[in-house]
């Protein structure tokens, strides 16, 4: 096998690591805090690129992050949210984006389109990086529910930005989110839209997961520990190319 000509292997999770000849070590991924994604936002920058885009925060917002993708379940979102919204108004946004070539993208996409009204936004401007930004701050409560999930980053994006995270019970995104401590891990519409309509409604929960959210980024999924870890890494192969363990 081809892979075996290699002196070791990178996993992001230890679920993914295979019987093989090389060594394999784990290292998750990790953010930047200083790009445009992640930098701290001022409120006025939040409002303005919010207003660029006639997005409403009158009430509390709903943010899911993600491609327009089945894996990501944009649509389960749509009902997990019309089912919280029955016990609290708010406004849910789905930022996304799709390849022109993807006809399976296109048609979920245009799904969604046809549940988009007042309080149901649906926008491909996922390049924008300022407004993914905006999004994830100014939400009080952001959604990942994928179905099918290899890490997940926009869960530690969101995270970092101190807010608590409802997330689809599935591969990297168990090892971000640790479930009643700084968000919550779901595997059902009605699981997802309770554990909504919780935090819609208590602020101080909220605050209190989205502080944890925030520190369990600092701790474990910050680029400082992956360059750690790769220098770590580097450092551990002999003079023959072989990992030391």
């Amino acid at each position: 096998r081809w892979i075996d000509n290699y002196d070791a292997v990178i996993v992001s999770c230890p679920e993914y690591k295979h019987e093989m000849k090389p060594p394999q070590r784990v290292l998750m991924p990790a953010i930047n805090p200083f790009n445009i994604k992640n930098r701290e936002l001022s409120d006025r920058e939040i409002d303005e690129r919010l207003a660029h885009y006639e997005i409403p925060t009158d009430l509390p917002l709903v943010v899911q992050i993600s491609r327009f993708d089945p894996w990501k379940d944009p649509e389960g979102v749509v009902k997990d949210f019309k089912l919280a919204r029955k016990e609290i108004e708010a406004t849910l946004v789905l930022l996304g984006n799709f390849a022109t070539d993807d006809p399976e993208g296109s048609k979920i996409f245009e799904s969604l389109r046809a549940c988009q009204e007042e309080r149901i936004l649906i926008s491909t401007k996922g390049d924008d990086t300022a407004l993914v930004n905006a999004l994830q701050t100014r939400a009080a409560v952001v959604l990942q529910k994928s179905l099918r999930e290899g890490f997940g980053l926009t869960v530690s994006e969101a995270m970092w930005k101190g807010r608590p995270v409802i997330g689809g019970n599935v591969g990297g995104i168990r090892y971000q989110i640790e479930d009643e401590v700084n968000g919550f891990l779901v595997s059902s519409i009605e699981e997802a839209a309770e554990r909504m309509v919780r935090l819609l409604k208590d602020q101080k929960l909220r605050e209190r997961m989205g502080k944890k959210a925030h520190e369990t980024v600092r701790e474990k999924f910050l680029l400082i520990r992956y360059v750690e870890q790769y220098l770590d890494l580097f450092g551990a192969f002999d003079k023959d190319f072989s990992l030391r363990e």
